[in-house]
């Protein structure tokens, strides 16, 4: 059971040398070259190093246990810190913060006014005000002379924790205080940890009104057929989402209440890592336009021309930008309810279908699972599939138990009517050495056909290990395909594969103590 206490916003007094409120873009690119934080690259983005921290610091994330949040944390998943410790903290960093300059941003996390968080954002880098200032949504000017936070983010990349002293594991933290409503971030410049926390904060908040927040893209077709698609990285969520037929409404996360679908953000962060103009045209376009950020991307220091192959710092390489840079994107208060949801997933194994229609107690717990696989090299040399698991799409993120979120969608996907998929982008035909990628030409087709409703019409067959139903047919596939089983030429090796996986499936499911018998039933047979 979920609690909680309403508590009034508390406004955060940042003392310090300076503090820049709300610069524009123009200027905080001065700001961030003057201060030899970044430079300007061929096209106009600006290009940022983050130094160690090229990516999330998971294990130096902590959530500040405390009488009016502990109930309702999934402690399991999250690490603890006591209010002593936190205090003790943040008052060194405010020492830190005396003699420097400081920029604010004032936003908003969340497209809908009813739903929607008041952020302030104190970032020690100026590019990091810039990065806040896409990453949320910006409010009118109208609204900024009165704004009062909801949720403050106190963002000091230059202040190193000391482990021993200050409770921390490393130099660096990522500190959530839902009781002082305080985001206390240090040790990193690594800047999607600004828009991560957010999205930790929003996970908390949002279900306590019935409220589901979504590690998801969403999009919207001609006829306001609302789709959002879950999957980890590496499944095709950015590229199968980016349709020029349907409007883009986000591509990370959105929340979905009783209004329909709302994004959360003002903008994309993407990975550009061996990007192309052919594979993703207008990702591509928006690393050479004025007013991106770019993240350890590798440039000639001459010419400032761009290597996006070049993963040398990182293969996490970011982009970061206004979601009008992408020219079908769409803004709104709120879009109707999902028709659609789709679950993708790299499955390494080869043994689970192109796409398959999922019942709601199906939907929660392939939700509650998060599944892709993905394929490891070890010291030998020797490859093979590894399942990955992160629970509902995104397990750093999620402050409740997976059931809560689970319920939430089971609820909202019941009362929408909406039709769940699971599509594997993965291998068919065999397992990884012998399988091969599942055609995209084939995963668009599957995809188109289950938007449009055209899919629900055909003969379905039921899986007997897992249960979801596969289609008998489909426009543009052939009939072979849909059937994971019959692309295999080792029949018994596909049994034992897909037993293998369900067995996978089913021990970390055990985890999760689930009692709800609707659930744990929708799960593969072994």
């Amino acid at each position: 059971m979920l609690e909680t206490k309403e508590k009034p916003a508390m406004t955060e007094t940042i003392t310090s040398k300076k503090i820049y409120k709300n610069l524009s873009g123009p200027a905080l690119y001065e700001h961030a070259v003057a201060n030899k934080e970044a430079e300007i690259t061929a096209g106009g983005a600006l290009c940022a190093r983050t130094g160690k921290h090229t990516a999330r610091s998971a294990n130096d994330k902590f959530i500040v246990k405390e009488p009016s949040s502990e109930k309702n944390i999934w402690w399991d998943n999250n690490a603890a810190m006591d209010e002593a410790t936190f205090d003790r903290l943040y008052a060194k960093v405010q020492t830190y913060l005396a003699d420097k300059e400081l920029y604010q941003r004032d936003c908003y996390a969340g497209s809908d006014s009813k739903n929607r968080l008041n952020v302030r954002v104190y970032t020690e880098l100026a590019w990091h005000s810039l990065f806040a200032g896409h990453m949320f949504i910006e409010p009118p000017a109208a609204d900024l002379p009165g704004f009062s936070p909801q949720f403050t983010v106190i963002d000091v990349p230059g202040f190193h924790a000391l482990p021993q002293v200050d409770g921390t594991r490393g130099a660096a933290f990522i500190l959530l205080n839902f009781k002082k409503k305080i985001i206390l971030i240090g040790g990193t410049a690594y800047a999607g940890e600004i828009k991560k926390s957010i999205f930790s904060v929003m996970n908390y908040l949002l279900p306590l009104k019935g409220v589901m927040p979504m590690h998801c893209s969403a999009n919207v077709g001609k006829n306001e057929d609302t789709a959002i698609f879950f999957g980890l990285s590496g499944t095709g969520k950015t590229t199968l989402s980016s349709d020029p037929l349907r409007r883009l409404i986000g591509d990370d996360e959105h929340g979905w209440s009783d209004n329909g679908v709302f994004n959360f953000e003002g903008g994309c962060y993407a990975k550009v890592i061996n990007l192309s103009a052919e594979a993703e045209p207008q990702i591509y376009a928006a690393t050479g336009r004025f007013g991106t950020i770019l993240e350890n991307v590798v440039y000639d220091k001459h010419t400032r021309v761009l290597d996006l192959n070049d993963g040398s710092l990182t293969e996490n390489t970011r982009a970061a930008y206004p979601l009008e840079f992408i020219d079908n994107a769409i803004k709104g208060a709120a879009f109707p309810h999902p028709k659609n949801i789709v679950m993708l997933t790299y499955d390494a194994f080869g043994v689970l279908p192109p796409i398959a229609r999922l019942s709601p107690e199906q939907a929660m717990y392939h939700f509650i699972s998060g599944y892709t696989a993905k394929v490891a090299n070890t010291e030998m040399g020797i490859k093979e599939p590894k399942a990955t698991f992160s629970t509902c799409f995104g397990a750093p993120f999620m402050s409740h138990h997976p059931t809560v979120y689970a319920e939430l969608l089971e609820g909202k996907m019941k009362a929408s009517k909406a039709e769940c998929w699971l599509i594997n982008t993965g291998l068919c035909g065999g397992p990884y050495g012998t399988g091969k990628r599942m055609s995209i030409k084939h995963t668009r087709a599957l995809l188109n056909s289950a938007l449009d409703g055209a899919l629900s019409k055909v003969k379905f067959t039921k899986d007997p290990v897992f249960g979801f139903e596969i289609p008998a047919e489909c426009p543009g596939v052939p009939a072979e395909v849909l059937n994971p089983r019959e692309t295999w030429a080792d029949k018994a090796l596909y049994d034992a594969k897909c037993a293998e996986l369900a067995g996978l499936f089913a021990a970390n499911f055990k985890k999760f103590n689930v009692t709800s018998s609707a659930i744990t039933n929708a799960g593969p047979k072994i």
